[in-house]
């Protein structure tokens, strides 16, 4: 009994042992392999070479080029108003807008006529007895005296006339400023007028202003004017000047509406606060029906969006800004390979950034995130996107 408690233990253990040793035996054999690698998939668009002209955006209130106030230069009741005369009304040049009463003015007329014939008399008898005073005195009847009172007569009779001359005139002209004509073809702004109210001298009674041109004051920031040719003044030049065209836009009704214009002129200075240059477009003849073109008329204080163009361009590659990678560097495929590559930025937009050197027509350019991209890295090519570099290079076309 003490000799099978010592054995079966060890038959136990024996057990065990070959068990094990068979299941060990028969394991399976596990074939080892190297981890497989797998390349990022990435995006890539077809660097194409192309001309394209700058355009620079701004925005303006368009404004009168010539704007005046109606100020009557005589005193005097209004007999008459021109239908014409009220806000928004046109005229043209030389038309009649008010007329003040002329009674006082004739008066004053013919007073002055009346000054003027005595004027004229007395000057004609004073020559006539400083005629008579040279005759006498040449035969020593007359003393030097009164030869000199006579000689002080004739030229005391002279200045009045020429007073009197004066006076003469500024009656005849009061009496045509009763009536108020238009300095210019225009259109009525405001009036504070009308017919039985009395009005006086320098005060203005209506503002007027020219329909020959529209002028929109535009704002272009400092780092924007590389990309545009404005006319620049010297001293002594003239200050207009031809620029560039500009395209104004604006929202009437649910449409949209174009007009074409051109930057004459650039302010006198740089707003101090915004580091601004002021540029004024023009554009002729705003209230004009265009033949063929269904528009309104650009109309004073219209709030528009211009379009300037700029400076052109050739040969350069216009690619979506996600293509930049930090500042002036691209990732260029070689071979399904990833390259950095130092390029020159001309301008970078919101949606594009056009490029002056560094790329090769028809290299591949990476626009996909990429983390941790490294030169030599491989890659697989999902799309060579030729009609999305299009379609950045059409929407680079138009600017920003």
């Amino acid at each position: 009994m003490k000799r099978m408690k010592v054995i079966l233990p060890i038959v136990v253990i024996g057990i065990g042992i070959l068990g094990a040793v068979g299941m060990y035996a028969a394991r399976p054999v596990v074939e080892t392999r190297p981890p497989e690698v797998h390349a990022p998939l990435i995006r890539v668009v077809e660097a194409e070479t192309r001309d394209l002209q700058f355009r620079v955006s701004a925005q303006g209130s368009v404004a009168p080029r010539t704007q005046s106030s109606v100020v009557p230069e005589v005193s005097g009741r209004v007999e008459w108003v021109s239908p014409n005369l009220a806000p928004g009304g046109f005229f043209e040049k030389g038309e009649a807008l008010l007329r003040i009463e002329r009674q006082d003015a004739e008066v004053a007329l013919r007073q002055a006529e009346a000054a003027e014939a005595r004027a004229r008399s007395e000057v004609r008898l004073a020559r006539a007895n400083l005629q008579r005073s040279k005759d006498l005195a040449g035969q020593g009847v007359v003393s030097s005296a009164e030869l000199d009172q006579a000689l002080n007569a004739a030229s005391v009779a002279d200045a009045a006339l020429m007073q009197a001359e004066a006076q003469l005139e500024r009656a005849r002209t009061d009496l045509e400023r009763t009536e108020i004509h238009a300095p210019f073809a225009g259109r009525v702004r405001d009036k504070q007028v009308d017919v039985g109210q009395f009005v006086t001298r320098g005060a203005p009674v209506a503002t007027i202003y020219s329909v020959d041109y529209a002028e929109v004051r535009l704002p272009i920031p400092d780092d924007q004017l590389a990309y545009v040719d404005l006319p620049l003044h010297y001293r002594g030049e003239s200050e207009q000047g031809t620029g560039p065209q500009v395209i104004l836009r604006a929202e009437l009704g649910g449409n949209e509406y174009e007009w074409e214009g051109t930057i004459v002129r650039t302010e006198g200075e740089i707003d101090p606060r915004s580091r601004m240059v002021h540029a004024v477009a023009q554009v002729a003849d705003p209230y004009a029906r265009t033949a063929g073109i269904a528009r309104p008329p650009l109309a004073v204080g219209l709030f528009v969006d211009a379009e300037i163009m700029g400076r052109e361009v050739h040969d350069v590659i216009v690619l979506p800004r996600a293509a930049l990678r930090g500042g002036e560097r691209v990732l260029v495929v070689q071979d399904d390979r990833l390259y950095y590559r130092d390029i020159e930025v001309v301008r970078a937009e919101r949606e594009d950034v056009i490029i002056g050197g560094g790329i090769e027509r028809g290299e591949l350019v990476a626009v996909s995130p990429i983390e941790a991209a490294v030169d030599g890295m491989q890659v697989r090519v999902a799309k060579r996107d030729g009609q999305a570099r299009m379609a950045a290079g059409e929407a680079a076309n138009g600017g920003v």
